[in-house]
């Protein structure tokens, strides 16, 4: 335009100039307008090539949705392969790093693995940036378990899982390694823990080692728990026990049964003699229905000798609720002989040796001493248990004409069925006080 307005521009005495011609100006005119009009449709045409070519390449994005992995090695070793992202309309490259996985050999095995695992899923309309699975799942199995045993020991440690439960998950975790360990076709990374694994670790358990379904039921607790904390950890996208079933216990009674009386007065008679801490473990157990747990856990400041009684805090209860318990005056005296009441009222009762101490003792510890020294010595059948002095203690008071909701409190039970539960039906013999009774019929 500006070329225009200059031909305009000219003032009237130039007409005159020499040189001049009206001609010329009219032809210079007229190709200033069609270099002014040629230019913007370049322009326009331009910008149309570039949308065309923007709209080719998305609709190209959008068909070639995904290229193959493949491993990339130097300073840093990772996988990458590129997905079409739909929320940036564009392909995406996603990464994932493999330096932590051993030798050059070993990256490039498990390298060759990961790509093959990828490429199904991509062939079969798998998407990283839809559905958003984590890298996590291409961790090593054993490092997954140590993060697992790290964080059940932390619950432990804040109060949100009994000692029990914590024992019984490491075991089942043990276990599992040596098993998987052992098999021909042993899986090596987490995202080969699915329901196949599961399946066959519990037929392993309850089959080949000849368990029993309370065990194998266990084992499954111990599956549940570690399931969900890989798909919390975004290990897995979901549980693999999901589905999986409890065997029924059924009906069978109880292995454990109450100990007879003449092998409860053998039992006082040997402790009395050979150890005598533990006769006052037995008796926190038989009088005072405290369970082991419980009492691994108690110190002497819990003890109130003027009362007579001992405080359960809600923090070591099994039904988390602190409660006093009855301490019949025999165990008071035994303590005081055994000079417990001497040790600083911080320390556990029952620490090593069964004697009071900074530390407490397992209630493992307990039954380790009754199966693996007691039952020898006394010759005791298999039905007594450790636990069986306190079905023992219930069934006493109760034959003894101590009323049923005595029993209960002292027990902490929360109603009269679970105390009447205690009582083993294969021992409900005939009632001594009802032997000789004559009523007045």
């Amino acid at each position: 335009m500006q070329q225009v307005a200059s031909v305009f521009a000219k003032q009237p005495g130039q007409n005159r100039d020499k040189g001049f011609c009206p001609i010329h100006s009219v032809i210079a005119l007229k190709i200033s307008i069609l270099h002014f009009c040629f230019g913007i449709a370049v322009r326009e045409n331009v910008k149309k090539m570039l949308s065309a070519k923007n709209k080719r390449d998305k609709a190209l994005s959008e068909i070639l949705s995904y290229t193959y992995p493949h491993l990339h090695t130097g300073a840093c070793w990772y996988i990458s392969f590129y997905a079409f992202d739909p929320s940036l309309e564009k392909m995406r490259r996603k990464r994932i790093k493999i330096n932590s996985v051993g030798t050059a050999a070993e990256k490039r095995r498990y390298a060759s693995q990961v790509c093959h695992r990828i490429a199904s899923q991509l062939e079969t309309g798998w998407n990283p940036w839809i559905e958003a699975v984590a890298d996590y799942c291409y961790k090593q199995f054993a490092d997954v378990l140590a993060h697992y045993r790290n964080h059940i020991t932390k619950l432990l440690s804040d109060g949100v899982l009994r000692q029990s439960t914590i024992h019984g998950y490491m075991c089942s975790a043990r276990i599992m390694e040596k098993w998987n360990e052992a098999q021909p076709s042993r899986i090596k990374y987490v995202y080969q823990f699915d329901r196949s694994f599961c399946v066959r670790f519990l037929d392993y358990v309850y089959l080949e080692r000849g368990n029993s379904p309370a065990t194998r039921n266990n084992t499954l607790a111990f599956l549940r728990s570690f399931s969900t904390f890989l798909v919390q950890h975004l290990y897995l996208k979901e549980k693999p026990t999901e589905g999986l079933q409890n065997i029924s216990k059924g009906t069978k009674p109880k292995e454990r049964t109450v100990i007879d009386a003449t092998d409860m007065k053998r039992l006082h008679d040997w402790l009395q003699v050979n150890n005598r801490p533990f006769l006052l473990v037995c008796y926190f157990l038989h009088y005072m229905l405290i369970r082991p747990r419980e009492i691994a856990k108690l110190r002497l400041r819990d003890i109130c000798v003027a009362k007579q009684t001992v405080y359960i805090d809600a923090a070591i209860s099994k039904n988390k609720k602190s409660a006093f318990v009855t301490i019949p005056a025999p165990i008071l005296e035994l303590m005081v002989e055994l000079e417990y009441f001497d040790a600083p009222s911080s320390f556990y009762i029952f620490s090593t040796g069964f004697r009071p101490g900074p530390k407490p003792s397992s209630e493992r510890a307990y039954r380790h001493f009754w199966n693996n020294v007691i039952v020898p010595a006394l010759k005791f059948p298999k039905e007594y248990k450790f636990y069986s002095l306190k079905d023992s203690g219930i069934t006493g008071m109760l034959r003894s004409g101590l009323d049923a909701l005595s029993v209960k409190e002292q027990a902490r039970h929360s109603s009269l069925e679970i105390t009447d539960c205690y009582i083993p039906q294969g021992v409900r013999d005939s009632n001594p006080a009802l032997q000789n009774y004559k009523g007045i019929l």
